[in-house]
């Protein structure tokens, strides 16, 4: 039987499945940024956020640390491709000019409405059903200083009442789906085929209102 069963490749991008974010922040003037990344992972009650280094959204995190993380659902792909082109950085940075283009107000550029945060400054995205209002308190470099990785405090969870498992404090994931970014193609989550042995809502009911 033969063992020769993977080949190396060099994937231009390495998006292995990773969740879809949508990032408030505030600019210098006080108005508001919107950026979809796709490098975004969670620790604890960190969250930690993968940034290149000429991002309006980076810019804004050094001087205003204040920030949502706004979680996108699979029927929001479409308004996160439109924000994709669009950078809150004027002028447009030399090495982005062939793909982006500045736009001032990216919530009507994708047809997404703010929302007031409770405990920042930037605006929730109202149509995503997990919200993360956070709090940037280091900005490691690393890639010889094309990226920097933000660590986030998260500071308070909004959870749509149809996602949140009623009576208690959980999450349903029977119900949430985030939108995935796979090889620069948008998923939903397969149907479960188990739970980890830690799962505090394996018995608990999806939740249908």
């Amino acid at each position: 039987m033969t063992t020769d069963t993977h080949r190396v490749i060099r994937p231009s991008i390495l998006y292995f499945g990773t969740p879809v974010v949508l990032l408030t922040t505030e600019n210098e003037d006080g108005s508001f940024n919107l950026a979809p990344i796709s490098s975004a992972w969670a620790l604890g009650q960190n969250v930690v956020l993968g940034l290149g280094s000429e991002n309006q959204t980076l810019r804004n995190l050094a001087e205003r640390p204040d920030v949502v993380i706004n979680l996108a659902s699979p029927e929001l792909w479409e308004q996160v491709e439109r924000l994709a082109p669009l950078t809150g950085a004027d002028p447009v940075p030399e090495s982005k000019r062939a793909v982006y283009r500045y736009e001032p107000d990216k919530f009507a550029a994708a047809g997404l409405t703010p929302q007031p945060s409770d405990l920042v400054r930037p605006p929730r995205v109202t149509e995503s059903p997990l919200q993360l209002e956070a709090r940037a308190v280091a900005l490691n470099p690393g890639g010889q200083g094309l990226f920097f990785a933000v660590e986030c405090e998260v500071l308070r969870v909004h959870a749509h009442r149809h996602i949140a498992v009623p009576g208690t404090q959980h999450v349903d994931p029977g119900v949430w789906s985030p939108l995935i970014y796979n090889f620069r193609h948008y998923h939903g989550l397969a149907p479960e085929v188990g739970h980890g042995f830690r799962s505090e809502t394996a018995a608990a009911p999806a939740h249908l209102g």
